[in-house]
């Protein structure tokens, strides 16, 4: 990538600065029409918000009950979308919503209803109203005093790291230069002031470069307004961070395959109880922060709130001892609207901005929506750059790694067709076909197949986003990154020096993923 960089000579037609899902999926876009794309990110891809999502893609059930139908249809529809273009990343899920009040089964199940009307043709199977013992077939462990029913409901289910990293490999595939750990420390300006570039930092060197391009788009979520005041120090903040948090318990406490959907918390949140990746995610809080950071922390009265409303719901009652993991994302809400309290109330619409300067800002939105967002993006940048009008192609652009009988690919099968590339290099050496550890589902060779083709640099990009050990079990990554940062060491030609302070700041990092 960076020998693709150097021998550019001309102006980019787009810089897009951080890759998380909405600066990937403006690359994808823009690469896919055939536009020449810089992607720059600071760190790594989706290290902040995008790989500390619920892991749904879905049209939101929220914004039905806030009357907002034009966000569920077009969420709808980007969700159909990507699992059309990417089956071997996401899949479906069923959803149950208990009902314990005698009102609750009938008004979450027209609610539903109108839920799979708006899906149409899109749509997975159709919600149903359950008897009470249906939903404990559903949800063995479900708290059956007072149980009337509930509603069963289908929505979408993936691996927010794993498709950001398959949204780079796509971009790539289309002739886009992406490039992790390059943070943008400045703009370039033309003399009447205009953005004509960003000055940019290699992490790995220290060295800095000055790359022109057209039109360069700012893309990097709750950081937004940093790289705006580069721009006109002047311009007020527009985003309002809003942090969210989750819990990674062992499978037993909820048995089976089916979610649990609690419309309404004491907080007038929807809480999720998902199965994912043969462990039980619980989430999400909303608490508003002050500044954006890149490792956000959760709050104790978050982590009690989630572990309170899991004992609600389940029979056996979790305790901080049994959680796995926990990890916090910021979303960023642009604005407040007038009369709203707090930040559960903000809509997750996109906001699409162009400063008098050129430079443009797309920001809000959700992951289920990226595609949309930024085809809008590529749209309003080409005409900003003056560059001919392309269309989009990507409703229909299969992502990198697409197979339509990925679940024959077991547990390969988020690789899709790389599988088989894959299963070769585990052959290359008796080391990469064994188990990284006994708590987690991932080989040594996943490792290694992380820095050859998925662009890993550290042992926190393989741990926390090329495989999810970090989030299914924070303290079993901890014990194998000596392992990790040897394999990596040897794939990138580091020292053993390189290793040890790869495991240090490694194993920092994963203590803030334990309840203490």
């Amino acid at each position: 990538m960076l020998a693709a960089l150097d021998a550019a000579t001309d102006p980019w037609d787009f810089i897009i600065i951080g890759g998380g899902a909405t600066g990937l999926g403006c690359a994808v876009e823009a690469a896919s029409r055939g536009y020449r794309t810089l992607l720059l990110e600071g760190h790594d891809f989706a290290k902040g918000t995008s790989s500390r999502s619920t892991k749904l893609v879905h049209g939101g059930v929220r914004y039905l009950q806030q009357g907002n139908v034009a966000l569920v249809l077009e969420a709808l529809k980007e969700r159909g979308l990507l699992v059309q273009n990417a089956p071997h990343l996401v899949h479906d899920l069923p959803f149950v919503v208990p009902s314990y009040e005698w009102w609750e089964g009938p008004f979450y199940g027209i609610g539903l209803k109108v839920y799979d009307l708006l899906a149409g043709k899109a749509g997975f199977e159709p919600s149903q109203r359950l008897t009470k013992e249906e939903t404990l077939e559903h949800l063995p462990t479900l708290e059956p005093e007072g149980l009337r029913g509930g509603t069963i409901y289908f929505d979408g289910q993936f691996d927010d790291a794993r498709l950001a990293i398959t949204l780079a490999l796509t971009a790539a595939d289309h002739g886009a230069v992406m490039l992790n750990y390059m943070p943008v420390v400045g703009l370039m300006k033309a003399p009447r002031g205009e953005v004509i570039g960003v000055r940019a930092r290699d992490e790995e060197t220290g060295e800095e470069r000055e790359i022109l391009a057209r039109t360069v788009i700012n893309a990097t979520g709750v950081f937004a307004d940093a790289i705006r005041q580069m721009d006109d120090a002047d311009v007020p903040d527009m985003i309002t961070p809003s942090q969210g948090v989750h819990i990674v318990l062992p499978k037993e406490f909820l048995p089976g395959d089916a979610a649990i959907m609690v419309p309404k918390t004491d907080d007038g949140r929807v809480l999720f109880v998902i199965p994912w990746q043969d462990r039980l995610l619980i989430g999400t809080t909303d608490t508003e922060v002050e500044e954006p950071s890149l490792e956000p922390q959760p709050l104790e009265e978050e982590l009690d709130f989630l572990l309170r409303h899991a004992a609600k719901y389940l029979v056996k009652d979790p305790t901080p001892d049994d959680v796995l993991s926990t990890f916090a994302g910021l979303r960023p809400l642009v604005g407040n609207p007038e009369g709203e309290e707090g930040t559960a109330g903000i809509s997750r619409e996109h906001t699409l901005l162009i400063s008098q300067t050129g430079l443009v800002t797309i920001t809000g939105g959700k992951w289920t929506t990226y595609r949309r967002m930024a085809e809008d993006t590529i749209d309003k940048a080409a005409i900003i750059a003056g560059l001919d009008e392309k269309p989009s192609t990507t409703e229909s652009l299969q992502l990198h790694g697409y197979h339509a009988a990925s679940e024959a690919l077991g547990q390969f099968r988020e690789y899709g067709s790389d599988a088989a590339q894959l299963v070769s290099l585990l052959k290359e050496d008796l080391r990469y076909a064994a188990p990284l550890h006994p708590n987690l589902p991932f080989l040594a060779g996943e490792i290694v197949w992380a820095v050859r083709y998925e662009l890993a640099r550290t042992v926190e990009d393989a741990l926390s986003r090329r495989t999810r050990s970090l989030l299914l079990d924070a303290r079993a990554s901890i014990e194998v990154a000596p392992h990790v940062a040897e394999l990596l060491a040897e794939e990138l030609g580091y020292d053993e020096a390189w290793a040890e302070q790869q495991v240090k700041t490694y194993t920092a990092l994963a203590k803030r993923y334990l309840i203490t």
